[in-house]
């Protein structure tokens, strides 16, 4: 067995964490992020890595992948000229939307604007009805004469979006293929491939989203191929997907908008693997990185899997791991308001010039120098790796200070109070907003600044334990390791449930069954190691919008026979009481849409094994003046993560040190090592 690598890009840090599938032996690594070309600090941190450790990069047989680069490209707007070919009379239809107001109370927001203008938005004729037959068949001169339009326009990429495709692509087939055929230059994405559900708007987005993304991530897939190729000539490459699993380079080039949640989905992964081993189902996860702070919830050892998001105004309607993103890292920015009050973030200092006291030009103060200044952040990262310059932070931090009449000290500690109230915010969003009370919970920081900001979220939501894993900033890069190869197939099979189910239903299980296995063929899988869940997507005659009620989940093989009637219906109220706290038995039921996800395993689902302790006798390898709270420093014990073996206890206050993250221990609360090597704290008010 070789070596398997799980790199995870993000906007300050590239994280690697390799695992030895024959020994379970654990390296990892940790570099600057390169954003303006990410897969050279990918080919940079694979080499330094193998450096480091000693790892033979011919016996690297896997790498996994979590992306940016589609992420960053739309919110940015850095895809490429892109065409749509529609239905006649439904080019405005993207524009149009569902004439909802972005923000209901804010009568200036508008949607952002269509990623396609209306001049590259071409009609033919076509019509395929609403039960699936050929209402008007497709003219193909019209065809012929919108691809040379095209060929004019100079676009690297277009959508083909049909009415009713879904039902029947047989028209987009043909016009995908004409295109292939006369401008084989000219990218394609199909509306029946990309995402086969009902719902023109959202069916129509996506497929544009994703059409303006491949060329980019096309080009991007490329040059990480050729990078790595040269360094690891025997690895297969997967990338993360937003619903938590890999795909291969090739499907992330034709469907590079499954990427969107890429990184932070692999971390949930992780997070996932780390709740299992402790045993607690319920956990609310938080990723605080240089950039974004990313929030997940885990109920019953399941986060949940959502199947339409807003990405930057965008609907995007493809399978993703919900988790609520926003702007507050490490590199959050502070800065005031035109009301005179200070705000933190979104705007990041990201990898370059980073924060003020990475010494590399940067001015503005940040949610890293506040924590450097107060003592909770360790002034040097990655071993010694990297200094971080205290006076230059709180310089930085003075400049705010002085407007306030506030000491650096204060203001540093008003930064925190500000950038944990939007992370607290975000988790009552996925948690108490949905029915869930967060002091049932265990709360999970991981990502380089998540520990230290692990207290004040605790405290402030009434949760009781922290759980911190062994190696926070390299938790999103872990679950890239142990995450599974993952493909979701959709089915329509719109019907009222009635006494009995319709036959109709079990033709549609059928052809989603064939192919998952001719997928799981083409990936070089064994059918006999499949795993599936199938949902239904059902609401109640009239409703706007459907739930996801689950069926049946196990080995591929188990899947046959379908709950009957009643039973299904009785899935379905179960489902509305979690969500609504009510169902109506007598009202009519409809199924909309049926989504089968195979998933299966590539590698082994390793525990990191703790280290052996290297002193008999836990000693404190220095002392630190930590604030705390507001009111004054005290002097803390600094404890290295690699000395602690299992059964450690460490009272606060004290500082724990690692390679990717500083643990602040506050006083009164206790830290346990478990055997797994994560840490366990209990948090006290």
């Amino acid at each position: 067995m070789g070596w398997t690598i799980g790199v995870d890009v993000g906007g300050t840090f590239t994280d690697l964490f390799a695992v030895n599938e024959g020994t379970g032996d654990i390296r990892l690594w940790k570099r600057p992020s390169t954003p303006e070309n990410p897969a050279r600090a990918i080919a940079s941190g694979v080499q330094e890595l193998a450096a480091e450790h000693g790892i033979p990069l011919q016996e690297v047989s896997r790498l996994a992948h979590g992306t940016t680069v589609a992420t960053n490209a739309l919110l940015q707007r850095r895809g490429r000229p892109v065409a749509l070919i529609t239905t006649r009379g439904f080019r405005d239809l993207v524009e149009i939307g569902r004439q909802t107001r972005p923000h209901i109370y804010d009568l200036q927001r508008d949607y952002p604007a269509p990623l396609v203008p209306r001049h590259r938005r071409l009609e033919v004729a076509e019509r395929i009805n609403g039960a699936g037959g050929v209402h008007t068949a497709l003219d193909m001169e019209e065809v012929d004469a919108a691809i040379a339009q095209i060929r004019e326009m100079k676009v690297d990429s277009v959508a083909v979006c049909f009415l009713f495709a879904f039902l029947n692509p047989v028209h987009e087939r043909r016009v995908a293929e004409r295109i292939r055929e006369v401008a084989p230059e000219i990218q394609v994405s199909v509306s029946s491939e990309v995402q086969p559900e009902f719902r023109e708007y959202e069916r129509f987005t996506t497929t544009i989203i994703n059409a303006y993304l491949q060329p980019v991530l096309g080009s991007y897939m490329a040059s990480l191929q050729t990078d790595l190729a040269a360094i690891l000539p025997r690895a297969s490459i997967g990338i993360n997907q937003s619903s938590g699993g890999l795909m291969t380079v090739a499907r992330a080039k034709s469907f590079p908008v499954r990427t969107a949640l890429s990184g932070p989905a692999a971390g949930v992964v992780g997070a996932l693997h780390v709740a299992a081993t402790l045993n607690r189902g319920n956990v609310i996860t938080i990723d605080v990185g240089g950039t974004s702070a990313d929030v997940a919830l885990i109920k019953d050892g399941k986060v949940n899997v959502s199947y339409g998001r807003d990405v930057d105004g965008f609907p995007i309607r493809l399978p993703m791991v919900d988790i609520h993103t926003i702007g507050a890292g490490g590199g959050s920015i502070a800065w005031f308001e035109k009301d005179g009050l200070l705000k933190m973030g979104p705007q990041s200092a990201g990898a370059r010039p980073g924060p003020a006291c990475y010494g590399q030009g940067g001015t503005a103060a940040t949610l890293s120098d506040a924590n450097l200044v107060l003592g909770r952040l360790s002034p040097s990262l990655l071993d010694g790796a990297m200094k971080l310059d205290v006076a230059l932070a709180r310089e930085a931090i003075d400049v705010i200070a002085k407007p306030m009449g506030k000491s650096v000290e204060e203001t540093a500690i008003g930064m925190i109070a500000i950038s944990v109230a939007n992370m607290v915010r975000a988790i009552r969003e996925l948690s108490v907003e949905r029915g869930h009370d967060p002091r049932e919970f265990a709360l999970m920081p991981f990502g380089g600044a998540g520990p230290m900001h692990a207290h004040d979220i605790a405290v402030a939501l009434g949760m009781k334990e922290m759980i911190v894993p062994q190696s926070p900033g390299l938790v999103c890069a872990q679950g890239l390791v142990i995450a599974e190869i993952k493909e979701t197939f959709t089915g329509t099979a719109k019907t009222v449930i009635g006494e009995s189910m319709p036959d109709s239903l079990r033709e549609v299980v059928t052809d989603l069954k064939a192919r998952a296995n001719a997928w799981a063929t083409s990936e070089g899988v064994s059918t006999s190691d499949l795993y599936h869940d199938l949902n239904f997507d059902m609401r109640y005659v009239g409703q706007n919008y459907e739930l996801s009620v689950p069926i049946s989940s196990g080995r591929m093989a188990s899947l046959g026979a379908l709950p009957d009637a009643a039973s299904l219906k009785e899935l379905f109220f179960k489902a509305h009481d979690v969500a609504y706290s009510f169902h109506d038995a007598s009202a009519k039921v409809e199924l909309l849409n049926l989504r089968l996800t195979v998933r299966a395993k590539v590698g082994s689902k390793m525990d990191v094994p703790l280290r052996a302790a290297s002193m008999a006798t836990l000693r404190a390898v220095a002392e630190r003046s930590v604030y705390f709270t507001s009111s004054r420093a005290v002097t803390a014990p600094v404890y290295k993560r690699e000395h602690l073996a299992a059964g450690t206890r460490i009272d606060g206050p004290a500082i724990i040190d690692q390679i990717d993250t500083t643990i602040p221990i506050f006083p009164g609360e206790r830290a346990s090592v478990h055997p797994s090597g994560n840490l366990i704290v209990e948090v006290k008010a």
